[in-house]
């Protein structure tokens, strides 16, 4: 989604958790669209092109709900917000390379627009990747059953010292005040594979569910009180936290 023009910076900064403003051209940062009792809209990725043209990354599914957030707030803002359709396509080991650096596979990475390049990582290996570093997805950890914190989006994607947002006195509640009761979690699973929304028992006590999983290993919402040397069960199988 492009977002441009002389009130771009000020109402993507009311409208988004992250401090764009501080953003120079070129630089980028994650953020999340908020609703006011901080559920996740669509988590963002927020590329600074020039002082007023900013272009918001986020999943395929989320784009028309985006753009209508956006347009049902702009009120007077001089901002034009646009779709945009862009081929995105991640390359590793290019640490100072061009593009959008993403830490969102564990290894040192920048997420390329319109390259011309063919694939040498095919997709199973590129969600084993996701799943070991713990990162979470629309539709697999992300929904409104979600609050940022629990997903760990909090130190990714929030920022503390700017100013209003939608959601923001929620997440600052939880931050200063509270704790949240799980968190997401990579897991060690002996067998198959488990299906999302499969229980995580820690003896007869339901303690989590699964959210994404490969061969060996899952990603999973689990109570925080859980100690981190646990057995658990996954279905029929076992499991560890990693």
């Amino acid at each position: 989604m492009r977002v441009a023009g002389s009130d771009a910076e000020d109402y993507l900064q009311r409208m988004v958790s992250n401090d764009v403003a501080a953003l120079e051209p070129g630089q980028s940062c994650d953020a999340l669209l908020l609703t006011a009792k901080a559920r996740v809209i669509a988590p963002l990725r927020v590329l600074r092109r020039s002082p007023d043209d900013f272009l918001l990354l986020t999943e395929p599914e989320l784009g028309e709900r985006v753009a209508r957030e956006l347009l049902r707030f702009r009120f007077a803002a001089k901002a034009e917000i646009a779709p945009e359709e862009h081929r995105s396509v991640v390359v590793f080991g290019w640490g100072d390379g061009e593009g959008i650096p993403t830490n969102d596979y564990g290894e040192p990475a920048h997420e390329v627009l319109d390259a011309d390049v063919e694939a040498t990582v095919d997709e199973g290996e590129l969600e084993r990747l996701r799943i070991e570093a713990g990162t979470p997805r629309w539709g697999r950890e992300i929904d409104d059953r979600v609050l940022p914190a629990e997903a760990g989006l909090v130190d990714r994607a929030v920022s503390f010292s700017k100013g209003c947002y939608p959601g923001q006195e929620p997440i600052a509640r939880l931050h200063y005040r509270g704790h949240a009761n799980r968190r997401l979690r990579v897991l060690d699973v002996d067998g198959e594979p488990p299906a999302p929304d499969t229980e995580i028992r820690l003896g007869d006590k339901v303690v989590g569910r699964v959210t994404s999983a490969v061969a060996g290993r899952a990603l999973a919402y689990v109570r925080t009180e859980v100690p981190d040397d646990a057995e658990l069960s996954v279905g029929a199988a076992r499991a560890r936290l990693h």
